[in-house]
């Protein structure tokens, strides 16, 4: 299973998002010296939730962090997270 469709699946299933984007960018990075190369490693993700309400932007992205820990241990190199409740401007 690809990295993309893990992160896809493990938010999905911890969060029940009413809108999901999961935006791999790993192309831009190539060549990087930190980059690993595996074209898999740099992603952009747009989570919208009704668990994040009441929540900070911090707490909210500790959230996503603990839920993709395994990856972000792992394969993951960079995660750019944009995390919003129900009706807050998504754009």
């Amino acid at each position: 299973m690809s990295v993309e469709t893990t992160i896809r699946e493990k938010l999905t299933q911890a969060f029940h998002p009413v809108r999901l984007e999961v935006i791999n960018e790993s192309h831009l990075h190539a060549g990087h010296r930190s980059s690993p190369g595996t074209g898999e490693s740099h992603f952009r993700v747009l989570i919208v939730s009704a668990l994040f309400t009441g929540k900070s932007r911090l707490a909210r992205h500790r959230l996503v962090n603990e839920t993709l820990a395994a990856e972000l241990t792992g394969k993951v190199h960079a995660l750019a997270l944009v995390t919003h409740a129900p009706g807050e401007d998504a754009r």
